[in-house]
């Protein structure tokens, strides 16, 4: 995991990646940068996972930095750092997927804590990632040879059908996923996902991103919440995940999308 801290004062940031024994919360590379300009450097140039940053710096601020990664829809990330409790900067850095938001003086101890609870909640993403590709990668199986080992009586379509009801009972929940729905069924989640797909024309991963961005959209147009609690409701606590798939699916943010929809009428 690669961390960059971002801090307009050099001693601090060079203090902050000296004194902190990062290994021990799960980093292995620490970047510095004392300006968003330098910040944006360096993200392009390395492959950074998490973004430890100053709030209020001269110039350009960790406000507009994390807005731009969003922009660009870089899967970073973010911790904020402020030397005193801003209700503006609160809740804009919450709504642009903001993990955590720290007051300065802090704990070297508190700051290496809240880094590792991040860096947890990358790893569980990329397991998730892995499996799902280790799924795709496995040979094909015989379905029927299959099926009488793993004590299937059902069809494939009933099995299916249980699937898509299960994922819809349980879409608001983040834990959903391919590994949760075969422990349900008792069946392997390679096995499990090529029966889905087979009646579904969808992997069961597709379908449940599929079931929420329908959901989230429902929500966005009702006007009832914000972006940031629609994407908890639909089962996202990363707000910069919700935000990612959100436009991959519409083309656009989530307040893109309802600032379009509220000049149409």
């Amino acid at each position: 995991m690669k961390l960059l801290i971002v801090n307009d004062e050099k001693l601090t940031a060079n203090m902050m990646k000296k004194e902190i024994i990062w290994k021990d919360y799960g980093i292995d590379e620490v970047f510095t940068a004392y300006d968003v300009k330098e910040a944006k450097e360096v993200i392009g140039e390395q492959q950074i996972d998490v973004l430890l940053c100053d709030i209020e710096m001269p110039g350009e601020n960790g406000i507009a930095l994390l807005r731009w990664i969003r922009e660009e829809q870089k899967d970073i990330e973010c911790i904020f750092l402020t030397c005193h409790a801003s209700f503006e900067y609160a809740r804009e850095a919450v709504t642009l997927g903001c993990q955590d938001y720290i007051l300065i003086p802090a704990k070297y101890e508190d700051i290496g804590k809240a880094v590792e609870k991040v860096v947890k909640r990358i790893r569980i993403r990329e397991e998730e990632k892995r499996y799902q590709e280790l799924g795709r990668r496995t040979v094909q199986e015989n379905l029927a040879t299959a099926a009488e080992t793993h004590g299937v009586k059902k069809s494939a379509q009933q099995v299916a059908e249980e699937v898509v009801k299960y994922i819809k009972e349980h879409l608001t929940e983040e834990e959903l996923c391919i590994n949760e729905i075969a422990s349900w069924t008792h069946m392997h989640p390679v096995y499990l996902n090529r029966i889905f797909k087979k009646e579904k024309e969808s992997s069961i991963g597709q379908y449940i991103i599929s079931e929420r961005m329908k959901l989230a959209e429902a929500l966005l147009l009702e006007n009832k919440l914000n972006a940031y609690a629609v994407a908890e409701q639909v089962g996202y606590k990363s707000y910069s995940n919700f935000n990612l798939t959100f436009k991959k699916t519409f083309g656009e943010s989530p307040t893109q999308y309802i600032n379009r929809k509220s000049h149409k009428e």
